[in-house]
């Protein structure tokens, strides 16, 4: 006995149906097959481990027909006039009682009690702000239209009485059975005539004696309607009334507020003409004449703000084949390109293909804000927001271990994209940025107050302060890798760096994220260009494990500007529009092309809207958030006043300058160490600020008590409560620093540094 499926008939009407086969296990031919999904049983393979189709919880059965229920005993009956009628993709079912053992297995599935959007905050907020703003544009819309309102209702009044006295004249005459009376004058029937003239004489009669009362009401309360008040009270009322009763059926009085513009359903119809008009050989066969049609394992769904669709593609035809062909797709359905998006299925064989068509463009669809724009720290170790997905979910980036590349054309969102990620990076207080941009149009500029080296301009001193950036971040593998070497098992057990081990300032192993934009600037410089590309190399392959991230972006992905040692390694791939298979596949990896994941089929409106690859399993469409200047720069603040606690702000941001081998210039303990000199072991914190700011007024005029703390925390010193005595002679407490706690930083410095000479860029 089989069971039923969504299947199409071969006999030119694409509709999903199903048809009756033959049971190669039974002389009983009337029972319904069922043609299971990318598997149809051959003569040689019976079907014998079929079970029911079970939708929201209801076990659909087959409807066995009369010869099914009492077999005949002339024979089978003919194969040919069972397979050729046709049966309803959705027949009527009967409930059966399920199994309660397979209930308690947990072979079903249960409907939520709650909408989910009632129960995921980020939605229903949603949901309520759309809501108020509903209310609030239809409100003010119809208020700015209320004279506009008055006028029409006044215009159309005097309709309104008139067809108001026709109507109660004609019920108080009885004009409904003037035609009958007629027809009986036109018959010459005399009696029928009397009984209806006696009929209406009666009539007249009680409705007289009913209207006459009112309308003395009537005219009563207009003549007792003393007062300015109540005459306008009256008048409006009558307007209103009469205005409404007055007002043309074809012409209404208020008109929408809100016009929507409904994408039509998607229907199984629309889906197998779709793949019909693709081309492909298999397809046509499948849905031609002597074709076992399109097979939908599952019912078409909403699924977001569009339509999803399960569709089991012919043998030989995979998602690849679709994908290749999204254009003419999207023609097929009658939809913009934006809106038709085909995927493959996680787990399951290539021929799966799920397609999501969305009510409206990705492109036009409204930006979904950034979450981290109004409050939130990130940790670096944990996934960060990124984007949006056709659907509107959100996309998360886990950055830590995996280095990211960025590649588009210019002026498609490339250094947007870039920017979300480290200004997620910046509300991480341990994490280090190092950011260069080589374009000069300042696009890193609101990240400069947390950066710890900054550079702007495709200059030599930009490239020039890059290198050297570049240069001390290869020394620091070294030296994070014999700390991670000598730590005990117990502390680091999978020698790597931890959100523990980085928590420890003292060890020296706190996150660095170094962001490059237009980084072709760079590799292709004909002196900087090879030894850049051998320090980014070693840096992509060994700095993950160490606590190093490179965020690269280019606009020019080639052989020469994106070298095959950094494009073949990173982890993260995001690509928006570029032109070529090359350049596609430089970005988003060899092979990319082929398989259909194509940052080509972008259009010119699609900003910001890319591939993203290996953030999840499979390829996803993501489109970055948006962060214009000014969000970007409330959040840099907020990201500041968190590094300045926890007393993370160090380098550029602090305005320390470093050596070409990335050690401070205007090192602030060695500015320390010269202010508090030998004869004094401690000193209050107010004294050394005014002292700091006499040594180096550029860099610490300005400093406050509270300033110095955070400053020299990053370096294990805390303030403490210093007894001295003041200009009077009398003894004061206040806050202050220890020379022994300075000079003990800089021996800790000192040892740290120890391993600097281990190797260089040549050991790459």
């Amino acid at each position: 006995m089989g069971f039923k499926e969504f299947v199409g008939l071969g006999n030119g009407d694409h509709r999903p149906q199903l048809r009756a086969v033959p049971d190669p296990d039974t002389t009983d031919t009337a029972l319904i097959q069922v043609e299971t999904a990318g598997d149809q049983p051959s003569e040689d393979q019976p079907n014998t481990d079929l079970e029911p189709k079970v939708f929201d919880g209801e076990v659909i059965e087959d409807q066995p027909t009369a010869e099914a229920d009492h077999p005949s005993s002339e024979g089978p009956a003919d194969d040919e006039d069972q397979a050729g009628t046709p049966v309803p993709v959705d027949p009527p079912a009967r409930r059966e009682r399920v199994d309660l053992i397979a209930r308690a297995r947990g072979d079903e599935t249960r409907s939520p009690v709650l909408a989910p959007w009632l129960k995921d905050r980020a939605e229903l907020r949603d949901v309520t702000r759309w809501l108020a703003g509903f209310v609030g544009h239809t409100a003010a819309y119809h208020l700015v239209r209320v004279p506009l309102y008055v006028a029409k209702l006044t215009g159309r009044s005097p309709r309104g009485v008139y067809r108001t006295l026709r109507a109660i004249a004609g019920w108080v005459l009885d004009a409904e059975g003037a035609p009958l009376r007629r027809e009986a004058v036109d018959r010459k029937d005399a009696d029928e005539y009397m009984a209806l003239d006696g009929l209406r004489r009666d009539r007249l009669k009680w409705r007289f004696l009913l209207v006459l009362p009112l309308l003395l009401a009537a005219a009563g309360l207009v003549a007792a309607s003393v007062g300015a008040l109540a005459v306008a009270v009256l008048a409006a009322v009558s307007v209103v009334v009469f205005g409404v009763i007055g007002s043309p059926a074809d012409k209404p009085l208020i008109g929408r507020s809100v016009v929507t513009q409904k994408a039509p359903r998607l229907t199984s119809d629309l889906v197998v003409r779709a793949l019909a008009a693709l081309g492909i050989a298999q397809i046509n066969a499948a849905v031609g004449p002597k074709g076992t049609g399109i097979t939908f394992p599952a019912p078409i769904v909403r699924d977001g703000p569009g339509w999803r669709a399960t569709v089991d593609l012919p043998y030989g035809v995979t998602v690849d084949d679709i994908m290749d062909r999204r254009d003419k797709l999207a023609s097929g359905l009658r939809r913009p390109l934006g809106c038709v998006w085909p995927e493959s299925v996680e787990d399951e064989h290539a021929g799966r293909l799920v397609l999501w068509v969305g009510d409206q463009d990705m492109a036009k669809a409204k930006p979904t804000p950034f979450p981290l724009a109004r409050s939130g720290r990130t940790d670096l170790f944990e996934p960060v927001p990124f984007g949006t997905d056709q659907r509107g979910r959100p996309v998360n980036v886990q950055v830590m271990f995996a280095n990211v590349l960025i590649g588009a054309m210019p002026r498609y969102g490339k250094t947007f994209a870039l920017r979300v990620l480290l200004l997620a990076a910046a509300l991480d207080p341990h994490a280090q940025l190092r950011l260069f941009e080589f374009k000069g149009t300042g696009d890193f500029a609101p990240l400069e107050p947390v950066a710890h080296h900054y550079g702007t301009g495709a200059d030599d001193e930009t490239k020039a302060a890059c290198m050297d950036s570049l240069r001390d971040l290869y020394r620091e593998l070294n030296v994070r890798a014999k700390t991670i070497r000598n730590l005990p098992r117990d502390i680091c057990p999978e020698s790597k760096v931890t959100p523990e081990l980085a928590a420890r300032r003292s060890l020296g192993l706190h996150t660095i994220v170094c962001g490059l934009d237009e980084v072709q600037e760079l590799f292709t410089d004909p002196t900087h260009g090879k030894e850049a590309a051998e320090l980014t190399t070693a840096i992509i392959k060994r700095g993950p494990a160490l606590g190093i991230i490179l965020i690269l972006a280019t606009q020019r992905p080639d052989k020469d500007s994106l070298p095959t040692g950094v494009s073949a390694n990173v982890g993260i791939r995001f690509c928006l529009r570029v032109m070529g298979q090359v350049e596609n596949d430089m970005v988003l990896g060899t092979s990319m092309y082929k398989k259909g994941v194509r940052a080509t089929s972008f259009t010119g409106k699609d900003r910001g809207i890319g591939f993203l690859v290996g953030a999840t399993d499979d390829p996803k469409v993501t489109r970055s958030y948006y962060v214009d200047g000014l969000d970007a720069d409330r959040i840099i603040a907020r990201a500041r006043a968190l590094r300045a606690t926890a007393g993370t702000l160090t380098g550029h941001a602090i305005g320390e300058l470093t050596t070409p081998d990335g050690a401070p210039l205007a090192s602030l303990l060695d500015d320390l160490a010269a202010v508090i000199p030998a004869a004094e072991d401690k000193v209050w914190s107010e004294t050394i600020c005014a002292r700091l700011a006499d040594l180096r007024p550029d860099t610490y005029d300005g400093w406050k008590p509270a300033q110095l703390a955070a400053a020299v925390k990053p370096y294990g010193i805390t303030t403490r409560q210093v007894w001295l005595t003041d200009d009077t002679g009398a003894g004061r407490n206040r806050y202050g620093l220890h020379r022994a706690d300075v000079l003990d930083a800089l021996n800790q410095r000192k040892r740290r540094t120890d391993g600097d000479d281990e190797g260089g860029p040549s050991d790459i």
